[in-house]
C-alpha cells in the first residue's frame, strides 16, 4: 500500500486502513480541549475527534518532516539564453500561527531573475509548503522561502511576496474581517536595483 508521503512522518505507526496512529497522550490533550472548551469528550459526535484532529495536525504540520530546499536540488541549464525574470504568481497556501495556532490563509508570488539556470516551476510553489506547513509567522515565512531560493539556486535576485488572513485576527480578538497582511522579502537585483524591483511589484499585481 501507497502512502500520501506529505502526510506522514518516517516515525509514524500507521493502522490497517493507513491511517496514521495517534499516539493516546495526544488525544488525551485533545480531550482535556474540549472539555476545557465546555462541551463533553465523551458525547458520541466527539468520541473519534482526538484521533481526527491528532491526524489533521500531523498534515497541518508536514512541514517539518521535510527539507524544502531539496526541491530546488534538480535545475535545469538549457534554456535558450533566458535570463529574463522567472514569476510564478498567486500561489494559494494555509499555514497555521504560531502564536494562537489559528489558520493563515493566503497567496504567495515568488520571482527570480536566473543566472545560468533555473528549476521547474512547480518547485517554487512546493518550497513554499514546505515551509508554510509549519506553525509560522507570515513575516518569517516570507524570508524562508526567499532566502531559500536565494542560497540555492544563486540566482541574480529573489522577490517573495504573501498576501494573507488571518485567523486569530478574524476568528477572535478584534474580529475584523476581510483585511489581508502583506509582506515581502527583496534580495539582489530586486533590492538594488529600482527598475528591476519596479518590474517585478508591478507583474505581481502590486
Amino acid at each position: 500500500m501507497v502512502f500520501p508521503i506529505a502526510h506522514i512522518h518516517y516515525n509514524d505507526e500507521i493502522d490497517g486502513n493507513g491511517k496514521v496512529i495517534v499516539p493516546e497522550e495526544v488525544q488525551d490533550a485533545i480531550r482535556t480541549l474540549i472539555r476545557w472548551s465546555g462541551d463533553d469528550p465523551s458525547r458520541e459526535g466527539l468520541l473519534d475527534t482526538p484521533a481526527r484532529v491528532g491526524r489533521a495536525w500531523r498534515e497541518y504540520c508536514a512541514g517539518y518532516a521535510e527539507d524544502p530546499s531539496a526541491h530546488l536540488s534538480r535545475t535545469f541549464q538549457e534554456v535558450g539564453g533566458y535570463h529574463e525574470l522567472v514569476l510564478l504568481k498567486d500561489i494559494p497556501f494555509q499555514s497555521h500561527c504560531e502564536h494562537h495556532m489559528a489558520p493563515i490563509i493566503g497567496k504567495a508570488s515568488i520571482a527570480y531573475m536566473p543566472t545560468d539556470r533555473v528549476v521547474g516551476i512547480s518547485k517554487l510553489a512546493r518550497v513554499l509548503h514546505g515551509f508554510a506547513q509549519r506553525l509560522q509567522v507570515q513575516e518569517r515565512l516570507t524570508a524562508e522561502v526567499a532566502n531559500c531560493i536565494w542560497e540555492h539556486l544563486k540566482p541574480e535576485g529573489v522577490a517573495v511576496v504573501i498576501e494573507a488572513q488571518h485567523g486569530c485576527m478574524t476568528g477572535r480578538g478584534v474580529k475584523v474581517h476581510g483585511v489581508g497582511m502583506v509582506t515581502s522579502k527583496l534580495i539582489g537585483c530586486f533590492l538594488d536595483d529600482q527598475s528591476s524591483r519596479k518590474e517585478v511589484m508591478s507583474l505581481m499585481g502590486y
